[in-house]
């Protein structure tokens, strides 16, 4: 019967701390929810707001870039040319 008490013991400090943690991670559930979630809404859309626009820069070179490419190319620098 030595051995129970130990056991017992050891249990009821696993019970202790298996309630601990349910009541911190209602807590973090709780400020994630409340404090995190607003933030990323309000944020996001700002975020999303700037990528767009950097989308749309993006674009605006390519089309400028497309629009070069049908014109004939530079003529390559004279040092660049060899000697036969």
């Amino acid at each position: 019967m030595a051995t129970e008490e130990p056991k017992r013991a050891w249990e009821q400090q696993l019970r202790d701390a298996a309630a601990h943690l349910e009541t911190d991670l209602r807590k973090v559930v709780t400020f994630i929810n409340d404090e995190v979630v607003p933030d990323v809404r309000k944020n996001g859309s700002e975020a999303l707001r700037a990528a767009a626009a950097e989308l749309h820069r993006l674009a605006q070179r390519m089309d400028e870039h497309a629009q070069n490419k049908s014109a004939p190319p530079p003529p390559p620098p004279p040092w660049g040319t060899p000697k036969p």
